[in-house]
């Protein structure tokens, strides 16, 4: 089968079983994120949209050269995507909307599983896409490198992402009894991903370099990370020691 179309058959998989898992989610693990169930759709929406917009801006900021090749024809503004991006934007989407509509409660924590679980099935569909998808790594001499068809052996970074996310989800899991500030488990998953994302990019090809040799995703993921910069302290204590830490209200 074509690698495009092996792509887009788990991309359209991580989105259904991705919502599958927040219907579950949102009553057995994360019950008190809504209160109405009006408010699932705002959200829901609101998350859509700003995911969407997020994704295909964070392309634009990451790899101008193509996404901008011969402007003004659209066809390659309209090609890539980025989960960082549909991350912040679908994070900016649910605050905005919140706002608008009155929501005060947080939200976040029904996220977190099925954000894992689209993910890590998302990132197959990249594994399988090889060099069409320009998600692999930079050439290595580890015996795990993969060939994507241009006879190098590169980092598999998409397998590297599935094992974080897994860790990242049980460690975060097995916490769960200590973050007591709802939405603290949705802080957690942020944190950690863009933090992973931030270092992992490191070893892939840097296609539009900005100042400090990084990335546009990687300068995304420092943006994300200052956006949380306040709660860091509070969720790495939580997930290091399991408790509350000092800056925590009690």
């Amino acid at each position: 089968m074509n690698p495009i179309a092996l792509h887009t058959i788990f991309e359209m998989l991580a989105y259904a079983m991705g919502f599958r898992t927040f219907l579950w989610t949102r009553q057995r693990l994360a019950p008190t994120a809504f209160r109405h169930k009006d408010e699932v759709a705002w959200i829901a929406v609101s998350a859509i949209v700003g995911a969407a917009l997020g994704a295909k801006l964070s392309y634009w900021l990451d790899d101008p050269l193509t996404a901008f090749q011969n402007f003004p024809d659209v066809r390659h503004l309209l090609q890539g995507k980025s989960i960082v991006g549909a991350l912040l934007g679908g994070l900016s989407g649910v605050e905005l909307c919140k706002k608008i509509v009155g929501i005060n409660q947080s939200t976040g924590d029904a996220f977190v599983l099925p954000l894992t679980v689209g993910m890590c099935i998302g990132r197959i569909g990249c594994y399988l896409a090889g060099l069409d998808d320009h998600t692999y790594g930079i050439a290595t001499s580890l015996p795990w490198g993969v060939d994507f068809g241009d006879g190098v052996a590169r980092h598999p970074t998409q397998i590297y992402e599935i094992i974080f996310l897994l860790a990242q989800y049980a460690w975060i899991h097995a916490r769960r009894h200590a973050f007591t500030q709802p939405g603290d488990r949705f802080r957690a998953f942020m944190i950690g991903y863009l933090g992973f994302r931030l270092l992992v990019e490191f070893i892939k090809p840097v296609f539009y370099a900005y100042p400090g040799h990084l990335s546009g995703l990687q300068l995304l993921c420092v943006a994300g990370l200052l956006y949380y910069y306040r709660d860091i302290p509070r969720i790495v204590n939580i997930l290091l020691k399991g408790n509350r830490s000092a800056w925590e209200p009690r």
